[in-house]
């Protein structure tokens, strides 16, 4: 193993994530000062500091300055979940993919929607309901709510010919999502959409993104039974 291997902040923080995963640290203990584990490492201070902060993001180990780092009592695992394209969810299974555009109208607000924003004022919104389909079947139905004085360049894309999430995916990147995933018992619209018989499982993703506190979309995702959800961390 090479210095530069042997020193890497990576490598320290999976020898030190180890530690805590084989109990050598136990929930609520105080973990060595930075400095102690740099002379344990035979690496520099500031290659723990990066690797510590790392772990502390990933909610493992809480840092507080002044008074070191605890492992977290009740560590969470964090994850990064990309928003999928639908339309390269279905070519990747093999399936031709089409898209259908139902509807898409200006509405001026929406009471849910708002909620789901955090809004208290009502703002132009652009409500796009779209199926994209697999070998000619249904696949996945969207209900897009896309606030337009945050992205006012939708009204020039032509939705009938591309999805508004996956435009949305390529071309306004977020900094906060609020994500839902959860199954219900699909109702006769459903049915009417998606071609499925009423009261099967169905999967329901929700998302509703912001750039800054700059609304940017709320959309809701049903898809067609048997559909799975794949993504690695």
């Amino acid at each position: 193993m090479t210095d530069k291997r042997r020193h890497s902040w990576v490598t320290i923080r999976d020898s030190i994530r180890e530690m805590i995963l084989n109990s050598t640290y136990g929930p609520g203990d105080k973990l060595p000062q930075d400095e102690e584990f740099a002379a344990r490492f035979g690496c520099a201070r500031s290659t723990v500091h990066r690797a510590m902060q790392d772990l502390a993001q990933n909610g493992l180990v809480q840092r507080r300055r002044k008074g070191g780092t605890t492992l977290q009592r009740d560590p969470v695992t964090r994850t990064t979940l990309s928003i999928p394209i639908t339309r390269l969810e279905a070519e990747q299974k093999g399936s031709v993919y089409r898209y259908q555009l139902i509807r898409q109208s200006r509405q001026p607000f929406h009471p849910a929607i708002l909620a789901n924003f955090g809004l208290h004022e009502a703002r132009p919104m652009l409500r796009v309901e779209a199926l994209h389909l697999a070998d000619s079947r249904p696949y996945v139905f969207e209900d897009c709510w896309i606030c337009v004085e945050t992205v006012p360049e939708i009204k020039d894309v032509d939705l009938t010919r591309e999805s508004a999430n996956e435009w949305l995916v390529r071309n306004r990147p977020y900094s906060r999502c609020d994500l839902r995933l959860y199954a219900r018992r699909g109702t006769k619209r459903d049915s009417e959409i998606l071609q499925s018989d009423v009261g099967n499982a169905l999967f329901v993703m929700e998302r509703t993104t912001w750039i800054g506190d700059a609304p940017i979309t709320s959309l809701r995702a049903v898809a067609h039974p048997g559909y799975h959800l794949f993504t690695q961390g």
